[in-house]
């Protein structure tokens, strides 16, 4: 098959679901498809089989920072690559968001599949519901990456979705050389922003035994802020963005992965990643989480928000070993569940059922 996979997100900025994109693109062409990525891009392509389709500008949504690409010119260049590239399905990922999801849905020049991935309170839904549900109805099938995500959809746009699992890929994350570090470390990866959680960790470090070091990797609003509140803490390394092979080299050289998110969360991709890497988890109790990291199998959950249990949730994995060997064990395990080149086959299967049905 020939698939359109259309990203909403700048692509060359890291992001949840730039992430499931590129992968799934890289998993389907493995299984011997041809793939096109349509996307924002602020650089350079990051990966083969890319068409930029123009830079992104900042806009906020659910409480955080996406960078989509809404103007005309982008509009154009979509519609362009979409008409000159005759493919059998077009993917798009957010399909309501401004940019070339929109334009690919409101033009559908193939057979045309939506994943929804977008969770929580969204209130564009709120506001236009009944034109982004005309919208919505151009889509021959729908997916979710979550139950979060499908009761968002399902509550605005009405109609039926498929349960689709993000996926990651797990040899990148399990083959990669660990990060070197000095003592016991605690790595954090996000954008610094009020619902991720950071604030939340640093106040723990404070509960931390004084050994116990602290990545910090991402940025954000809160950056400057948070680094100089936590200036005279040596123990933390404020490490900015990091690429992908960064992130793996970094959560293999750690003890400890935390994710103190406060809400917003669909589905922890970011969590498989590290239980493929072998490094236990704590994390926020959030469902979102929750469905990827089942509580004491799989990770620690801590009370959103609570500096005091996520320090001493953190500390326990830190000083039991056999703890911490038990949830990477089983998250050997979970992650294996999660691959991407078994979410690649099950989108495979949905595409030829929507071609049959056409």
């Amino acid at each position: 098959m020939r698939i359109a996979l259309v990203c909403p997100y700048s692509l060359t900025l890291p992001g949840g679901v730039q992430g499931q994109v590129l992968g799934l693109a890289r998993a389907l062409r493995a299984r011997g498809h041809e793939v096109r990525v349509l996307g924002p891009s602020d650089g350079p392509p990051p990966d083969a089989g890319v068409t930029p389709l123009g830079k992104s500008v900042p806009f906020a949504s659910n409480g955080s920072i996406a960078s989509i690409a809404p103007d005309l010119p982008c509009a154009i260049r979509t519609i362009r690559s979409l008409r000159n590239e005759s493919f059998d399905v077009v993917h798009v990922h957010e399909p309501l968001v401004p940019g070339p999801c929109l334009t690919s849905t409101l033009m559908k020049t193939a057979p045309l599949i939506g994943t929804f991935h977008a969770a929580g309170a969204n209130t564009a839904y709120r506001w236009a519901a009944p034109v982004l549900r005309w919208v919505a109805n151009r889509l021959d099938m729908r997916c979710a990456v979550s139950d979060d995500a499908r009761s968002l959809a399902e509550s605005h746009l009405a109609g039926t979705y498929e349960m689709v699992f993000n996926g990651i890929e797990v040899g990148r994350f399990s083959g990669a050389s660990p990060w070197p570090s000095d003592g016991r470390t605690i790595l954090f990866v996000g954008r610094h922003e009020q619902r991720k959680g950071l604030a939340v960790l640093l106040e723990a470090a404070a509960f931390l035994s004084p050994d116990v070091r602290l990545w910090i990797a991402g940025e954000g609003p809160e950056t400057a802020r948070l680094s100089d509140l936590h200036r005279q803490d040596h123990r933390i390394e404020w490490l900015g963005r990091i690429d992908d092979i960064e992130l793996a080299q970094r959560l293999r050289g750690s003890d400890v992965f935390c994710a103190p998110s406060l809400h917003g969360e669909s589905f922890g991709v970011v969590l498989l990643e590290a239980m493929a890497a072998g490094v236990p988890i704590v994390a926020s109790d959030l469902d979102g989480y929750r469905r990827v990291a089942r509580p004491d199998r799989e990770g620690v959950l801590v009370a959103p928000g609570d500096a005091k249990a996520l320090a001493a949730a953190l500390g326990d994995v830190l000083d039991h070993p056999d703890l911490a060997a038990t949830l990477v064990a089983a998250g050997h395990e979970r992650a294996a569940t999660f691959s991407m080149d078994a979410l690649a086959g099950r989108y495979i299967e949905l595409y030829a059922a929507l071609l049959g049905r056409r």
